[in-house]
């Protein structure tokens, strides 16, 4: 990126992530929502287009694209479907960049390599039901016998569980030293004792998978240990930090694809003789909800763009992600009033993209937690 420009390449990889939104996701997008259940078919076909490795080292098997990248890609997919920009988001902020980050050369060519290339999805277990935003409640436990360790508790609200393979499971070695006793574990859905319940219905993002998951007495070895015992706090935040630039991301594009929603409809539509897109009303609706849709995405980018610079970019991931998420709510409530009644109809996906948008408020550190980053950051 040069400025406030995206440079060639990336324009081409944004125009390519568009190309496959519309194509395949946009035909399928409400189905998948109305099932509540989404498509292998779809996950396929992601994974032949290498959407599962954008910002890791080719080294590994990845595309070798910069954290802007994957951000261009998080918002031409949640344009058109959150559930499938939430999919992508877990797999690749949470559950691979854990591995990427913390995990050995070993660990990276077993574990990280296939998920990389998309045979293998992964997911992020750290949520439980006593557990959210205090992560240091964690009661998951793993306790060391010999050159394994046994591994019990549940997680919920995890994403991707429903069909993931790997997951990275958070769980106390050491009770008595609270959050600073939490290790990070990488644990395959094959190990006996993994037990993966049905999907929680859920308000929003609707297709995506997301289950509460069992572990009882699941031997996991030694070699599977991420990081060092005690770590798992600091893998799961810096985790998160990184994945609250995607969702900032995915609430651009809800937004955006809102707009654009309704950008066809106002034209179309008419009432008192004449298209509601000639109301004033209606044009400085949808000035005031663009101009603040892009300020948004630049505040992604700027995240993004610290990212990929090795710099203090958790302040900023707090900050896109608390602005763009209040953002997409109000967009997309605008734009449900610009639909009038057909708006809370089903009939048109903006009432869907609507309900999507809650979640990005909560999920990855609600908007409460971001301002706890941001004013800690400020040393006030």
């Amino acid at each position: 990126m040069e400025g406030f420009k995206l440079t060639k390449t990336q324009e081409l990889q944004r125009e390519l992530f568009h190309t496959f939104a519309e194509n395949e996701i946009r035909p399928i997008a409400r189905d998948m929502d109305e099932a509540e259940e989404y498509s292998m078919e779809l996950v396929k076909k992601m994974q032949k287009c290498h959407f599962f490795g954008i910002p890791y080292s080719k080294e590994y098997g990845g595309a070798g694209a910069d954290v802007l990248t994957y951000t261009l890609a998080m918002e031409e997919l949640s344009k058109v479907d959150a559930s499938t920009g939430i999919t992508l988001s877990v797999h690749t902020s949470l559950c691979c960049s854990c591995i990427n980050e913390f995990g050995t050369e070993e660990q990276k060519q077993t574990y990280l390599r296939p998920l990389i290339d998309g045979s293998k999805i992964g997911c992020f277990a750290l949520t439980e039901p006593n557990a959210g935003t205090d992560a240091s409640g964690v009661q998951k436990e793993a306790k060391k016998e010999g050159d394994h360790y046994i591994l019990n508790g549940t997680s919920i609200f995890t994403t991707n569980s429903g069909f993931a393979d790997t997951f990275i499971v958070f769980a106390l070695t050491d009770k008595s030293k609270g959050p600073k006793g939490m290790s990070a574990f990488i644990v395959d859905r094959t190990m006996p004792g993994v037990s993966v319940g049905t999907n929680i219905p859920r308000m929003g993002i609707r297709a995506a998978s997301n289950c509460e998951v069992a572990y009882e007495d699941v031997v996991v070895p030694a070699d599977r240990l991420l990081g060092q015992e005690g770590k798992g706090y600091k893998i799961a935040m810096q985790a998160l930090a990184g994945g609250r630039i995607g969702i900032g991301a995915q609430s651009v594009g809800i937004a955006q694809g809102a707009i654009n929603e309704a950008m066809k409809y106002v034209k179309e539509r008419k009432q008192f003789g004449k298209p509601i897109s000639k109301f004033q009303n209606t044009q400085f609706k949808l000035a005031e909800m663009q101009t603040k849709v892009d300020a948004a995405r630049l505040m992604v980018w700027r995240a993004a763009q610290a990212k990929d610079a090795h710099e203090n970019y958790a302040p900023l991931a707090a900050m896109c992600k608390l602005f763009a998420s209040d953002v997409v709510n109000e967009v997309t409530r605008g734009c449900v009033q610009l639909f009038g009644g057909y708006g809370y109809s089903r009939e048109y996906p903006v009432e869907r993209m609507m309900r999507d948008a809650k979640i990005t408020e909560i999920y990855e550190g609600t908007s409460e937690a971001m301002k706890m980053v941001i004013s800690g950051s400020m040393k006030i």
